[in-house]
């Protein structure tokens, strides 16, 4: 203050020795004092726009570590984040570039919050099958419904037991009894453990792991109720894929892990303006 004082006390001074009349340094006067107030407002406004930037990237960093604990895999996202961090920090010298770092975060935020709210809601409505002891994940970004092939199948045969028909009896209910679940796409995905399996009709555990996906899916679109049994969904909205032993979920070398890779999976398909390709958020 007292600093500020004495320069306008030596403008007023310079003024006056040139001449100027009072009335001209009380305008110069005005004029100082409103470029003071605008910088001062800069200052603070930049302030506001660097602290709001760092609440948005700890949102961020939070939606970004809920996700990971759901199974979405974020690895990526989040070293392209830092990146992009970094450089909006070294691009944001004034306020204009500061703010347009800031609209960016809270653009992903807002992506990220709506991935989450997603996964939640299927979660949510496939909790019933969870508790019946099925296991309902996500994997490489899709909610999967793991069903076990051993309660499924006999060992190394394609034709449903009669406790595997009733398993996919209690998930059927589930997606035919939900507007939102039975109006999806699914995949009906058939794995094997690394066992060979050579000669047969299946002819190797390509073969094994098809010819199972297909037959869930044959009494999922059956009609309920009929001498056969059926699921009594939709088959325009699934379909059938065999990964063989390719896509492991456990460790072959061990009996415990052989079993778990022994199984078929119902994949939830992301519709095309939802699609959840994490790529899409960079």
């Amino acid at each position: 203050m007292r600093n500020r004082s004495w320069i306008w006390g030596t403008v007023m001074l310079a003024l006056i020795g040139c001449g100027h009349s009072e009335d001209e340094w009380q305008a110069q006067l005005h004029k100082y004092e409103a470029l003071a107030a605008q910088d001062k407002k800069d200052k603070d406004d930049l302030a506001q726009v660097r602290a709001e930037l760092d609440k948005t990237k700890r949102q961020v960093a939070a939606l970004g570590e809920q996700l990971q604990k759901m199974g979405v895999n974020l690895d990526t996202l989040n070293q392209q984040l830092e990146q992009s961090g970094s450089q909006n920090k070294e691009l944001s010298k004034n306020l204009q570039e500061l703010t347009q770092a800031l609209e960016e975060y809270k653009a992903r935020a807002a992506q990220l919050e709506r991935i989450r709210q997603r996964f939640e809601l299927l979660r949510d409505k496939l909790k019933k099958l969870t508790d019946l002891g099925l296991k309902v994940e996500i994997r490489r970004n899709r909610m999967v419904i793991r069903l076990p092939g051993d309660v499924l199948f006999a060992s190394g045969e394609a034709k449903l037991r009669d406790q595997g028909q009733k398993v996919l009896d209690a998930v059927a209910d589930v997606i035919r009894n939900d507007k939102q679940l039975s109006g999806r796409y699914f995949q009906v995905a058939g794995h094997t453990d690394n066992k060979p399996l050579s000669g047969g009709r299946f002819g190797d555990n390509w073969g094994l792991s098809v010819m199972r996906a297909r037959e869930v899916l044959i009494y999922l679109i059956g009609p309920v109720g009929s001498k056969n049994g059926g699921g009594g969904l939709d088959p325009l909205r699934l379909h059938a894929a065999g990964y063989g032993e390719t896509d492991p979920v456990a460790n072959n070398e061990a009996d415990d892990g052989r079993q778990q890779n022994r199984r078929v999976e119902l994949v939830l398909m992301p519709d095309v303006e939802e699609m959840l390709d994490l790529k899409s958020l960079i």
